[in-house]
């Protein structure tokens, strides 16, 4: 098997969320693979530095995607000005860390907007430009919290396990256009923000570690490789996948 089965030569990847973290780490691993990348998210000064890392293969641009109104003419400028998208990877979301009893109905309802809605909206304003060509991945990021319950992000978890129903629900629409649908669902992953998080609570940490069934945590890069696949033609039979990326947590006791 060739190895050029994995690339993403002439592929563009609109990837939301892309100056950080995670976000970052695919769109590095996809640039590398031959991919031109458009990185979304709101803040410019960060999506500047990541473009700047990145190199020229990387498009940045702001755009915020619970604008929902705003998406269709979001996609024709992509389309229009940097290429037709092929790729799109729904990673942008928020976070919220409180217990159900205090967290409240708008609170909710935002995260929801972000983490769910808004990418029903941008993959049904892609895949009507993929079904014409009769081609595209769609990736969703999802999360442990979407695969098992974990207290405080009752919120968060609900809009990340929805994402599965979504995926679900879209693989049969689809599929007739050669539009595949998949979610990947990261597990704990490195970031400065996340150690210093854990290292904090070291009673949280055991808990985590112990989860765990291989030895430390996930990288960017888990992500971004696992992502690469899943959009590649090596995963061309590939759809309605929830593929956890996690070393082993959603089934460890």
């Amino acid at each position: 098997m060739s190895a050029e089965i994995f690339s993403l030569s002439k592929k563009t990847a609109l990837i939301t969320g892309g100056g950080t973290g995670i976000g970052f780490g695919i769109a590095k691993a996809m640039i590398a693979a031959g991919a031109k990348v458009v990185i979304t998210g709101r803040q410019e000064a960060k999506l500047k530095a990541a473009k700047e890392q990145l190199g020229g293969n990387c498009h940045a641009l702001v755009f915020d995607v619970t604008n929902k109104s705003a998406i269709p003419a979001f996609v024709d400028e992509i389309e229009n000005t940097i290429g037709a998208i092929d790729i799109l990877v729904n990673n942008a979301g928020i976070h919220l860390k409180k217990w159900a009893f205090d967290t409240s109905d708008d609170e909710f309802e935002e995260i929801m907007q972000t983490n769910l809605l808004s990418v029903f909206s941008l993959s049904k304003a892609c895949a009507k430009k993929m079904a014409l060509r009769k081609s595209g991945s769609i990736l969703f990021i999802g999360s442990m919290a979407g695969i098992f319950g974990i207290d405080r992000v009752s919120a968060y978890g609900t809009s990340k396990a929805a994402l599965t129903g979504l995926m679900q629900n879209l693989v049969t629409e689809f599929s007739i256009h050669n539009i595949r649908v998949n979610t990947i669902a990261p597990g704990w992953i490195e970031s400065p923000m996340f150690l210093n998080a854990i290292d904090a609570d070291v009673e949280r940490k055991q808990k985590i570690t112990n989860r765990i069934a291989m030895d430390g945590f996930g990288t960017v890069a888990d992500i971004g490789n696992a992502a690469v696949f899943l959009s590649s033609a090596a995963a061309r039979y590939i759809t309605g996948v929830l593929l956890p990326v996690d070393g082993g947590a959603s089934v460890n006791f």
